[in-house]
């Protein structure tokens, strides 16, 4: 799998733009703040319809602009497909796949897997339990097509209910219907509750060795998920926190509360770890997600690292670098010299200056 050309149209702080890629390392260098992150967003965007950063359309679309567009064109198992994306201020989004609509985000599912990386990943660990929820959910949201349609519909039905529980102060009248909400909810809160499990248990089966291979086999790393409440459980909370949610006016339990517990030799390095120890800890968090998506796809995912090298110290750089050289990969930095210290091999480069780009 292998992305082979982009274009973009208004995107970002670029008017216009078309790049060719290798299937092997493609490097973007420039000075801060020239466009590099845009070009490696655009790809994420495309083959998830997500932003890595959580923006909404309208931030995306270059100023003065009414509309965005990105076409990527992507090669896998000998099958070519044109993905367009037409990013639109003031309305949904539209995609298309080699030039027919879709309706929903998961009928992108098989045509391309990403691995985003960037320097905010590193801060996975001693963020809060929002960013490890959402570490989860965006592997399994590119990895299962019925997760990504459960979890929408969660979401949905959690923020009618936040709003009903509002609007019950005013029309206590409405209470019968908060039943309707908490069984729907129930029912799928399990399944994403019963997949985060299932996921997590795949994970540490994978990111243990990773972890002593890049620790001198100092430190032993064991994953552990948290729900709020257990699947065969939450039906039953959702009932017995009715009367306290209505009070707070806020959903107290379910998959948005949930959380991973991160231990290095038996400690809780959320709490009680290093920087050294947390940023080691995601780095294998993101080098797992590349083993876990070849094993379900049985292909390799591309991976977009975004200014993450100089993040890392030598020895965590190397072992990054020596992971990833049979892997399509998109690379931002400010400079060459760590790519020519290491002796990496690059294939193509790219210089971004002020929203333009060339091969020099």
């Amino acid at each position: 799998m292998y992305i082979e050309s982009v274009q973009l149209k208004n995107f970002r702080n670029y008017d216009s733009l078309e790049l060719d890629f290798d299937q092997g390392t493609n490097i973007f260098y420039g000075n801060n703040a020239q466009g590099k992150t845009n070009i490696l967003e655009s790809l994420y965007l495309c083959g998830t319809t997500k932003s890595h950063k959580g923006s909404k359309d309208k931030e995306i679309i270059h100023f003065g602009q009414d509309e965005a567009h990105i076409r990527m064109m992507v090669r896998r198992n000998e099958m070519s497909y044109k993905v367009d994306m037409h990013l639109r201020r003031n309305k949904a989004k539209g995609v298309a796949i080699n030039g027919l609509p879709i309706r929903k985000a998961s009928e992108l599912f098989g045509v391309v897997n990403m691995v985003f990386f960037s320097p905010e990943d590193l801060n996975i660990i001693k963020n809060g339990p929002g960013e490890r929820r959402r570490f989860l959910d965006l592997e399994l949201c590119q990895l299962d097509k019925i997760y990504l349609t459960d979890l929408a519909s969660y979401n949905h039905i959690v923020n009618q209910r936040n709003k009903l529980l509002k609007d019950l102060y005013v029309k206590p009248d409405l209470k019968g219907t908060l039943e309707i909400w908490d069984m729907q909810m129930a029912e799928y809160g399990r399944r994403i509750i019963e997949k985060r499990q299932k996921f997590v248990e795949e994970l540490n089966g994978i990111i243990q060795e990773i972890h002593r291979n890049l620790t001198g086999q100092a430190e032993t790393l064991e994953i552990i998920y948290e729900p709020s409440c257990t699947a065969e459980e939450l039906e039953l909370v959702t009932a017995r926190n009715r009367e306290r949610d209505m009070r707070m006016k806020i959903t107290s339990a379910g998959p948005h509360r949930d959380d991973l517990c991160v231990r290095a030799n038996g400690i809780d390095i959320r709490r009680y770890g290093s920087q050294g120890q947390q940023r080691t800890a995601a780095l294998s968090l993101k080098l797992s997600e590349i083993y876990i998506v070849e094993r379900k796809i049985k292909d390799t995912p591309i991976l977009l690292l975004d200014d993450v090298l100089s993040e890392l110290d030598s020895s965590r750089q190397n072992y990054l670098l020596e992971s990833i050289h049979d892997i399509q990969t998109m690379i931002t930095c400010t400079g060459l010299d760590d790519f020519v210290s290491h002796q990496f091999h690059i294939n193509k480069v790219f210089q971004v200056v002020q929203g333009t780009v060339c091969q020099p």
